[in-house]
Formats: structure tokens, sequence, C-alpha cells
């Protein structure tokens, strides 16, 4: 017995080194596991002139109100420990709005995305992974690298407040076979990046993205289908809900987009629920150019009805005997034209010149429309 098992350990060890000597079949590449760190840049500035309203100076005059701004500005570095294992951290400065603040004004550094990234295309579809940390939330990203005019301003689910691009959390993302779209999920504070959680409740975001021709005609390749919502609460039994749904289509000389929004929130258990909703429909027509280049059109409107309730709206309104708070609209407007330079990879660069203005219909603030001159650098 102890001669058989000494044998049987013996054949065991010399079949494992001879696997471990096998030479990997012809045309095999080893996965790259070279350490890498790689820095880039994200800037978005802009000269804007607000015509409506009017701003009254030191002085009392009524004066047009024109400033030279840098919205955003990103230092991105990012990097890989391996092919599985890669991070994020990317420190955001923008102005400080709080007028209440010390530091309204000046221009702050704070954390815009932490994260650690584990890549699974090892075990899933190719793109798939893992993320914990400070991060992209599944929609407005999504949404972003379709829409790629966020330096104009942000999305329309950002402008109405439903909620920010990046939070503090873990999130899965699964990428379908064959380009057929992608299964974004994933668990937040739900108080978005600029704040820290402040209770027990976390926000479940999911995000479902269908390309039914991803193997079709390739004029129809461009058409994909979007679903996302979003469960939280303010507290443990005041809701914070989203739900959207979006069509977008690409095109070498065209991309557009229609997004429709339905929220629900009761900050406490004494306020009463308000349900609001909109949407937005915007397309980029372009025309591409021999170099590299394109210039494009940016057509943008936005919809939004703050609360849909029957009840009579606050005498604050414009007209106030017999509107309702249903009645209440705030609409966007946005046009411009863009020229993007030409660039080899990854880098992105544009100038936009585009008119801005926001009517409110039923609500007592002044129509604000502006001009604007915007820039973009992405590297």
């Amino acid at each position: 017995m102890l001669r058989s098992a000494i044998a049987a350990t013996y054949i065991f060890l010399v079949a494992n080194a001879a696997s471990a000597q096998v030479t990997p079949a012809t045309g095999y590449t080893p996965p790259d596991d070279t350490p890498a760190v790689r820095v880039g840049v994200t800037i978005f500035g802009n000269w804007t002139q607000q015509n409506n309203p009017k701003v009254t100076d030191g002085d009392g005059n009524s004066v047009t109100k024109n400033s030279f701004d840098i919205a955003r500005s990103y230092i991105n570095v990012t990097g890989n420990i391996s092919h599985i294992v890669a991070f994020r951290i990317t420190p955001d400065v923008s102005r400080e709005t709080n007028t209440a603040s010390s530091l309204a004004g000046s221009l702050e550094f704070r954390i815009k995305y932490a994260y650690l990234q584990a890549n699974l295309d090892d075990w899933m579809p190719r793109g798939s992974y893992a993320k914990f940390g400070i991060q992209q939330t599944p929609y407005i990203d999504y949404t972003e690298s379709v829409y790629r005019y966020r330096f104009q301003g942000t999305t329309f689910t950002e402008r109405v407040g439903y909620f920010a691009s990046a939070d503090s959390g873990v999130s899965f993302y699964y990428s379908l076979p064959k380009n057929y779209g992608a299964i974004h999920a994933g668990v937040f504070n739900g108080e978005n990046y600029t704040k820290a959680e402040t209770n027990d409740q976390k926000a479940v975001m999911i995000r479902g993205t269908v390309r039914p021709f991803a193997t079709g005609a390739p004029v129809l390749r461009g058409l994909r289908l979007t679903g996302f919502y979003d469960s939280d609460h303010y507290n443990k039994e005041d809701e914070r809900k989203r739900t959207i749904g979006q069509v977008t289509f690409e095109h070498n000389y065209l991309v557009a987009g229609l997004e429709a929004i339905r929220a629900k929130d009761q900050v406490t258990s004494a306020s009463p629920d308000v349900k609001s909703g909109g949407w937005a429909l915007w397309a980029t027509p372009k025309k591409p150019m021999a170099n590299g280049s394109s210039v494009e059109l940016l057509l943008r409107y936005d919809h939004w009805i703050p609360n849909e309730a029957d009840t009579a709206a606050p005498t604050s309104t414009a007209t106030t005997s017999a509107t309702l708070l249903s009645d209440q609209r705030q609409n966007r407007t946005i046009a411009g034209v863009a020229y993007w330079f030409p660039h080899t990879g990854g880098p992105t660069s544009a100038i936009l010149l585009d008119y801005d203005g926001q009517k409110f219909d039923n609500i007592s603030t002044a129509a604000n429309r502006s001009v604007a001159l915007h820039f973009l650098v992405n590297y």
C-alpha cells in the first residue's frame, strides 16, 4: 500500500511538472500584466454673455453681464496594476457657487472619481467589469458617450436635479455578446459625489441598453434603446425614485436622442409626494471633413414639469388666481454650431458658439437667455 501511494504521488508530480512545461500554442499572446500609469486632462471653458435678465453693477447701472470662466477641469490619472486590476483617480476643480461660503467664487479642488476596477474579460464577454469607489453613475456616463456636448452644459437629468454624474458605491457592468448592448447595475450612497452619506439608505441603480440591429445593416446599427431605474430613499420611508426611457441613433452624419423622465420625491414623512417629469430631444447633424475634423450643429429642447400635482400654485407665480402646480413649465432651447478639431487616437477638442434660452410658464422667475463661446480639451 505504501509503495502504491508513493508511486501514485510520483506520477502526479511528474505529470504536473510536464504540463507546466508545455509550450503555448503558436499565436497565443499572454495577457500584458505590466503596470502602467497614464495622465490626461479635461477642460471645459467658456465666455458667456447673459442677455436676460440684466444685472445691476455697484453704481446701480443696469448692465449685460458677461464673463470668462473655467466651468470644469479634471486631471485624469488612470492605470492598471495587471490586466485584471485597474484604477482611476480624477481630481475635479470647479467653482464654489454657495454665496454663504467664505470660498464663494473660488475654484475648489475635490475628488470626482476614485475607484478600483476589476476587469472580467477572462470570464465574461470583453468589456465586463466591476468597480468599487467614487465612480460614474450608470445613466449619465452612458448618455455622455453619445451626447458629447456636456462642455456646453449638463445633461437634462442633471439640470433638473434628478441626480449627478458620479457617486460612491459598487457596480457591475456586463457587456452583451456581439455588441448587442450592456447591463450596468450598482448600489450607491445616493448623495452624489459632492456629499457624504447621511443615513442608512442606499440608491439601487440599473441601466439596460439594447442595440437591436447590432449585426444588421450598417445604417441600423446605431440605434440603441435604453431603460434606467433608480430606487432610493431620503429617509427610511421617504421615496426618491427616477425612471428613464431613452432612444438614441448614431450615424456619420447625425447623432440624435430622445429621453423621457419620471420622478417621485418625498423629502420627509411630513412633506407631500412630489411627482415630476419631462423629456429632452436633441440632435447633432454633422459634416465630416477629409482631415478628420467636423462641423456640427447642436439642437436641443428640454421640457420639464417640476410638480404634477393638481393643486394651487404658490402666490409667487405670475398668475395667481387659477394656476395649478401642474400648469407650471420650464422649457429650454439650445442651438449652436461647433468645430471639432482633427486628432489621431483618443484626444478630442472643440469650440462651440451657442444660444441657451430658458423660459418659465406660470412661474415668476424671469426668462434666462445667453450666448456663449465654449471650448473643450480632452486628452
